[in-house]
């Protein structure tokens, strides 16, 4: 059996999925977690601890404290840094303090465990597709309008897209880290809107957030032409461990359905197995309304403009050719999240 991979930010959406997926693998794992004390986020990691005994160690470890990640990490082989806070724009309340901190100090602290740990040998760090553009309208300066690995964001600010600017300094932060020394390689993964069934209840992903107004109802007057790109977050799993086993795997791969989908589509997508859904809108809403009541909702007119009715295709040919990622059909992951939030909903109450 080959030696420990640890996981930081196992409790979380990604990371959570990413823990179990290696246990069925057959790998020995360490995950760390904020607080091992929040039963409703550790619950699927103590389950998954009496489904393959002996084989999972939780560690608490704070992405803001130096030294946090030294004992979970010691002796691992493979670090996989999944932990980061994704919060969707109007979540935000200070962009340095709920965003970029965490990201870039959580990273530092990693990469500063990864130098006094001898054993580490790669690195894959979970990014975003928005380390590699901004706005949806910087796609359309890329290339044959389309996205690809070899471009880097560099347009979003810490109070324009916060998110996307800590993600970018993150990933950043680490290649250069990897390049000013030779022990340990690194590979970057950079998934779309991470969709599908949560493990666990009490996530705060901003992918189900999103979505979570959506199936509530908000938008049963019309879908506004706002569209993502997507990935499941088994696929997004799936190509972490291949970035860590296949040896040839090195650099940047997108993770993310080849075409976008739209508000209008998930809402088709679910209405196929819940037709009378009378939450779910079933017109598509103009332009002129989104822009005239988007800042009531924290959408600027600038945010509005870069990304209002914007389309482009995504070249994920690079996950498909040497991550070996086989993209499961939008319908499937749209309706495993939908039942997994309805679920959720029922506990719940």
């Amino acid at each position: 059996m080959d030696a420990d991979m640890l996981v930081t930010g196992g409790s979380g959406f990604v990371g959570s999925h990413l823990v179990r997926r290696l246990l069925e693998r057959d790998h020995r794992v360490r995950a760390t977690v904020r607080s091992t004390a929040n039963a409703a986020k550790v619950r699927p990691l103590w389950e998954m601890q009496e489904a393959f005994p002996g084989r999972l160690e939780l560690f608490e470890a704070d992405l803001l404290a130096p030294g946090s990640f030294d004992k979970a990490m010691n002796g691992c082989r493979t670090v996989f840094h999944v932990a980061s806070p994704f919060l969707t724009p109007e979540r935000i309340k200070d962009g340095q303090r709920d965003v970029v901190d965490p990201a870039l100090l959580g990273t530092r602290n990693v990469l500063a465990s990864m130098a006094r740990t001898p054993s580490v040998e790669r690195l894959v760090f979970t990014s975003t597709v928005g380390a590699i553009f901004g706005d949806y309208a910087d796609v359309h300066a890329m290339e044959g309008q389309v996205l690809s690995e070899k471009y880097v964001n560099t347009t979003s600010t810490v109070e324009n897209n916060p998110y996307h600017y800590a993600k970018t300094l993150a990933e950043r932060t680490a290649w250069e880290a990897e390049a000013a020394q030779d022990r340990w390689r690194m590979v970057s993964v950079n998934p779309g809107l991470v969709l599908g069934p949560s493990l666990t209840p009490a996530s705060q992903s901003g992918s189900l957030f999103l979505l979570d107004e959506l199936f509530k109802g908000y938008f049963f007057y019309g879908a506004p032409d706002f569209a993502f790109t997507t990935a499941d977050v088994r696929d997004v799993a799936d190509a972490h461990i291949a970035a860590a086993l296949n040896p040839v795997a090195k650099g940047r791969y997108i993770v993310a359905a080849e075409t976008m989908t739209s508000f209008g589509d998930i809402a088709r997508i679910v209405r196929t197995r819940h037709p009378r859904n009378l939450r779910l809108p079933r017109t598509a809403l103009p332009h002129w309304p989104v822009r005239m009541l988007g800042p009531a909702f924290g959408l600027t007119q600038d945010y509005i403009s870069r990304h209002l009715g914007i389309r482009f295709r995504v070249d994920n040919s690079r996950s498909v050719r040497e991550l070996g990622l086989t993209y499961r059909p939008i319908e499937e992951t749209i309706l495993d999240h939908y039942e997994a939030w309805r679920h959720r909903r029922r506990i719940r109450r």
